[in-house]
């Protein structure tokens, strides 16, 4: 008499024969579906959402001018719709890999706990370091105040919810879900590595970037990756790529990969070669970019030695 079924099959039955076999060598791996198929349905699911809220809250949207602060809201509802529909295909397939959503960078327990405000603390002073440096070079000068009073707080409180919103989606579609499930298929740093030079492409969609820009914002992706790596969440990476957004785009009020804001706070100005000041692209298309990070991915590396990344608790 026959022994009991595994997996379906006789033990008389040759391994890897028959349609089953055909299909599980395609689509399934030793711990379920494969990476490349979950990542397929992650994006998939996540461009139909797009699309999906865009056209629900399009009529919503058609009667704001047509000016630059206005066009800043339409920035700020984007990139909440873009975060949504990025965390929402996240959510169910956590339920279907039986993992919980922190296993994707954002534990909800520690969001805005101590990493987050030490990432914020390092974009800001890593920013004004630069800036200072291309300050003593004598081809960056801060000038005068743009603007006063409570109207600079307005504009402060608001591009630092803009940015907010922006690290966010951006580093959870980027080194989020599709960073985890990439580095299950293919390991960590090939996966970062491909997930950055996707972060620095898609900054080429932006009007006035270009080339250079793209290839500074793909080096500022890796070391978040390592930060990832080290802290075992997204927090740190988002604080700081807020905080770097905002410093650029109000504070220091100088272009943010070809862009210039609206209601910045000083009128700032570069002067001097583009490969040292990135010109119309801002800082991120300055050489210097590369300098900068490579002394703080050294000084990251030694201040968190520890690799935590996997070990996060929700």
């Amino acid at each position: 008499m026959d022994g009991p079924l595994e997996n379906g099959r006789s033990p008389a039955d040759p391994p890897g024969s028959g349609a089953d076999s055909i299909i599980d060598s395609v689509f399934i791996g030793p711990f379920g579906l494969r990476a490349g198929w979950r990542l397929a349905i992650y994006i998939g699911s996540f461009y139909f959402l797009v699309y999906a809220i865009s056209f629900l809250i399009a009529p919503l949207l058609t009667h704001l001018p047509d000016n630059a602060l206005q066009q800043s809201y339409l920035l700020l509802i984007g990139d909440f719709v873009e975060f949504v529909a990025a965390v929402v295909p996240a959510l169910v397939l956590s339920r279907l890999e039986l993992r919980p959503f922190g296993a994707y960078g954002l534990p909800p327990l520690q969001a805005f706990r101590k990493n987050f405000w030490i990432g914020t603390l390092w974009g800001i002073l890593s920013l004004t370091i630069l800036l200072a440096v291309m300050r003593a070079i004598h081809v960056f000068y801060f000038g005068r105040l743009a603007v006063h009073g409570g109207r600079a707080v307005k504009f402060a409180v608001f591009w630092g919810a803009v940015f907010l919103m922006v690290a966010f989606y951006e580093e959870f579609i980027t080194r989020g879900y599709t960073q985890f499930t990439l580095a299950d298929g293919i390991a960590f740093w090939p996966a970062a590595v491909i997930t950055s030079t996707f972060f620095g492409i898609s900054h080429l969609t932006n009007p006035g970037e270009n080339w250079t820009g793209a290839v500074g914002a793909g080096f500022i992706g890796l070391f978040w990756c390592f930060t990832l790596r080290r802290t075992g969440s997204l927090w740190f990476a988002i604080g700081m790529h807020a905080a770097w957004d905002w410093g650029e785009s109000f504070l220091y009020s100088v272009p943010d990969s070809g862009l210039l804001a609206p209601g910045h706070l000083i009128r700032s100005s570069f002067h001097g070669p583009r490969w040292l000041t990135g010109g119309p692209v801002g800082p991120e298309g300055s050489v210097l970019i590369i300098v900068l990070f490579a002394g703080l991915w050294f000084l990251f590396d030694r201040l968190y030695p520890e690799v935590k990344y996997g070990q996060s608790k929700p």
